[in-house]
């Protein structure tokens, strides 16, 4: 069913002035000492394995002793802007054990693993060349979800924080089978709080790979978020469908689990759950999301086939005439948060007029 929902490959493009007049406003844009490119010099790579001897299209990758000096040196003090101060006080005790790159996807990132030498202690983060789609899919997750977001951006290179979580096609794969009853039911229950929030913020191609499932342990049990992990996807594609992972075939499992183990009625009280937290965050970032809304709709993220598919398709969906007005993405997006936000405040309203248990 994916490869059906998903067109051609998605381009990359630019980050406009006025995109990265913003990301300075919000100190996103900063100087780094390396770009993408620099990284594109390895010498050499051997191919990653997983423990079960699977290719997973990362590759390690190699420089000449010159050039890993000095990208040792730049990497750490990416490091340090990005989870820190920004000053050379903490490189002493910090070292570049790896570089991956992959070669799958899109974005082709490269995967740098930097460990406390004090402590063992060790993170990663990301390398990738800079693509607006992916600026407004990063900025959204950061004001929309229960998530806050670490990444730079210097002129064409993004820098990432790397998301902890289990990849969501290995969970489904090898955890899953192995979940409590009432453990399925909490899973399929974020499930489809996730499928709700990816579709009101336009956010595609969420198959089970671009996510991962976060346990945490709250008393007695393991509670279960699902996170999307992959923004390369935002406002890009023309079909609804692509926004809304329960129709991609790698969650179908997870779809299933929701049919077992929900009921319809709850299945709804989950999804206007969501709704209602999506446009209370709507309210809580009005501005910031005012001036992200006022850049999108002045770029150009995807063509304009998509762009008149895409809003017919919610047109059709939600009953509602601001979709059909609007001329390009960053207006089809505008619309979709409206129209959330304006049902959250109707509803609201009716409850202050009426009270709780009259009207509504």
């Amino acid at each position: 069913m994916s490869e059906k929902l998903m067109s051609r490959k998605k381009p990359a493009f630019p980050i406009s002035d006025k995109l990265h007049e913003y990301l300075n406003e919000y100190s996103r844009n900063t100087k780094i000492p390396i770009f993408y490119e620099d990284l594109l010099r390895f010498a050499g790579s051997t191919v990653l394995y997983d423990n079960n001897d699977e290719d997973t299209l990362w590759i390690r990758v190699f420089y000449n002793e010159f050039d890993r000096q000095e990208i040792d040196l730049s990497l750490k003090r990416v490091y340090s802007s990005l989870h820190s101060d920004g000053s050379d006080r903490i490189l002493q005790f910090l070292n570049v054990d790896a570089i991956d790159f992959c070669t799958f996807g899109n974005s082709q990132p490269f995967r740098v693993k930097v460990r406390n030498i004090l402590n063992d202690n060790y993170t990663y983060f990301y390398v990738k060349k800079a693509d607006a789609s992916r600026i407004y899919g990063l900025e959204l997750e950061h004001m929309l979800s229960p998530y806050n977001l670490n990444f730079l951006v210097y002129k064409d290179t993004l820098i990432e924080e790397h998301i902890s979580g289990i990849p969501g096609d290995v969970f489904i794969k090898e955890m899953l089978p192995e979940c409590t009853e009432p453990e399925k039911a909490q899973i399929a229950k974020e499930f489809v709080k996730f499928n709700e929030r990816c579709m009101i913020r336009l956010l595609g191609d969420m198959r089970s790979y671009n996510y991962v499932i976060v346990p945490t342990h709250d008393f007695d049990h393991v509670v279960y978020r699902i996170r999307a992990i992959d923004f390369d996807q935002q406002c890009f594609e023309g079909k609804f469908k692509v926004y809304r992972p329960q129709f991609f075939k790698e969650n179908r499992i997870m779809v299933d689990m929701v049919r077992d183990k929900l009921q319809r009625s709850s299945v709804d009280q989950y999804k206007i759950e969501e709704r209602s937290i999506v446009a209370k965050r709507l309210i809580g970032y009005h501005e910031r999301i005012e001036e992200l809304l006022d850049c999108a709709k002045s770029d150009t993220i995807s063509y304009e086939e998509n762009v008149e598919n895409l809003k017919m398709e919610l047109l059709e969906f939600v009953q509602d005439i601001e979709f059909k007005k609007a001329g390009n993405m960053g207006e089809v997006l505008e619309a979709a948060l409206d129209f959330v936000k304006r049902n959250y405040e109707d509803v609201s309203m009716k409850r202050l007029l009426h009270g709780p248990n009259k009207g509504l």
